[in-house]
């Protein structure tokens, strides 16, 4: 059985309960696309054409807008959440690939992965306020609540750039494992952990010491060490559990945040990558690349409830609450 059908077999036995966020904004590589579904039924309500390549997407505070990372189209566009129409447009640097915004939300923050730099902008003017070199082909990008460190990934370097805001200069490098791309922070900002895609690992890192103190590592029967390639990072509010995409795996892993231990693995479809979570911690949402596919998981029993097409490679999910 292909794991399609084993995911609409799942999905039967479970009566396929719906979604319960407002909306969900899907972006898709090859499509050049935003696909929005209505959080419920998930039945499509709109396709807005956006730049080359969307990538991640990223809400205003106040979610009345979405932001698009446009690699190839070298922008970042702005959609209107009332409308669901492109009504504006960032210019972060060529080829941004993440990024993030300040607390205040007066600055952007992107990974440049064909420049290698992280670049800083004035959302407001459009003028750019720094370039900051960083090794090649960022990636991930995370900023501190408080606004005063960016964290960088940089594949080909495998290490992680630790930036000053106010000085935007890098204060620090970390080395960890072969081609890190995501990034999530306990609630309490004492441990940044960085998903390894080619290791196959999570590397935990000390933000006071900026070094790695741990390292979880996953096992998935049936699959190769070598297709666990983990991505996406998600973490519960409350720091107690971490959902992580495996990619070539084609599983999401439920890790106990304490123990550093992966509990539980679930068949989401074909190299997930992107996740997003209901406003309740109630629902997951997965993209999954080559099945072209988002799936829905009900996080009280674990399982997907339901998977619709997504467009031709499906990179990540907004949810719109």
């Amino acid at each position: 059985m292909n794991q399609k059908l084993i995911v609409a077999a799942a999905c039967g036995a479970l009566a396929c309960a719906p979604a319960m966020a407002g909306k969900l904004y899907v972006s898709s590589e090859k499509d050049n696309v935003v696909t929005v579904f209505d959080g419920a039924s998930l039945k499509q309500l709109a396709k807005i054409k956006t730049g080359d390549k969307p990538r991640e997407l990223v809400f205003s505070p106040d979610q009345k807008k979405l932001y698009v990372a446009c690699g190839e189209g070298n922008v970042i566009n702005v959609i209107d959440t009332a409308t669901d129409k492109i009504s504006g447009k960032l210019d972060v640097g060529p080829d941004p690939e993440r990024f993030v915004f300040s607390p205040d939300g007066k600055t952007v923050w992107a990974t440049l992965e064909e420049d290698g730099v992280v670049s800083a902008t004035d959302v407001a003017t459009g003028k750019r306020l720094a370039e900051v070199k960083v090794g090649e082909e960022p990636e991930g990008i995370l900023i501190t609540p408080d606004g005063k460190t960016i964290y960088a990934t940089s594949e080909v370097a495998n290490l992680v750039h630790v930036i000053d805001t106010a000085s935007k200069t890098v204060k620090a490098n970390i080395p960890v494992g072969n081609r890190p791309r995501r990034f999530a922070l306990t609630p309490d900002g004492g441990e940044l952990w960085v998903s390894n895609e080619l290791s196959g690992t999570i590397s935990v890192i000390d933000t006071k010491a900026n070094a790695v103190k741990g390292e979880i590592k996953f096992a998935i029967k049936g699959f190769r060490q070598e297709d666990i390639t983990p991505v996406g990072i998600l973490m519960t509010r409350d720091g107690s559990t971490a959902y992580v995409t495996m990619g070539g795996a084609n599983h999401v892993a439920k890790v106990d945040v304490k123990s550093r231990t992966p509990k539980e693995y679930l068949l989401t479809g074909s190299r997930p990558w992107g996740i997003g979570i209901s406003k309740d911690e109630k629902t997951l949402y997965v993209t999954n690349g080559r099945s072209d596919d988002l799936a829905v998981v009900d996080l009280g029993s674990f399982k997907v409830t339901k998977a619709v097409p997504a467009g031709r490679v499906p990179y990540t999910v907004g949810v719109h609450e």
